[in-house]
């Protein structure tokens, strides 16, 4: 059986619906919660990397080793899929930069995907706008090498590509309701912040998650096959 890391950061930030889409897979999934728990010694079959409400740019030093770590991983060629948090660290370490955004972006909004099926097997299927579900204030710069797969209006780079099967993205596929829930209690001051509640996130969000999950799936596809 393959195995994949899930990097966590915070606990209420997992692997949501890529859980079951590894588990039908094949894939056994071993969770760690790098802040306390540290880094694995090894590297995996697959490497997710999730969110979480800290920054890159912090100067705590497990940023500076899963950095480190995630550089490996793409060097060993394995597929990488970094969500939020997990896209800015893939971001940094491959050279590219992580800014403050120019607003607090939390629920459903617009992204333009701008790639054709030519170009990337997974989001050249889909329509050239889609609404995905957001929760960051911070903006990625496209790393060198990479392809930008998604934009928006206020966030410029919103997922890309490097290599064949590493990915970044800065929304959330993975959410499911419960996720969205326990984002909303443990992070409340973004919810007030943002001026909306977590009834009109859950009900926005309904909306959107059928057609998130199935590109989660989707890409899950695209990461493990042979």
């Amino acid at each position: 059986m393959k195995t994949a890391f899930c990097f966590q950061h915070v606990p209420f930030e997992g692997p949501g619906i890529f859980f079951p889409c590894l588990e039908k897979r094949g894939f056994k999934i071993k969770k760690f919660l790098v802040p306390s728990e540290g880094l694995p010694a090894n590297i995996p079959d697959l490497l997710l990397i999730m969110g979480g409400p800290m920054s890159v740019n912090d100067p705590d030093p497990w940023i500076a080793q899963e950095l480190e770590y995630i550089r490996q991983a793409i060097d060993a060629a394995i597929p990488v899929l970094g969500v939020c948090l997990g896209s800015q660290l893939i971001t940094k370490a491959l050279g590219g930069e992580v800014r403050p955004g120019s607003r607090l972006e939390i629920g459903p909004a617009p992204i333009a995907l701008t790639v054709e099926e030519d170009t990337d097997p997974v989001f050249g299927t889909f329509p050239p706008t889609l609404e995905v579900f957001q929760w960051h204030s911070e903006s990625l710069t496209l790393p060198p090498g990479a392809i930008l797969l998604a934009s928006s209006e206020h966030f410029p780079v919103q997922a890309f590509r490097y290599g064949e099967r590493a990915y970044g993205l800065l929304f959330h596929l993975e959410l499911e309701r419960v996720g969205i829930e326990d984002l909303c209690r443990k992070c409340s001051n973004d919810v007030q912040k943002a001026g909306t509640s977590t009834e009109a996130l859950l009900n926005s969000a309904a909306k959107v998650l059928p057609q998130s999950h199935e590109l989660a799936d989707r890409l899950i596809a695209h990461l493990t096959k042979k």
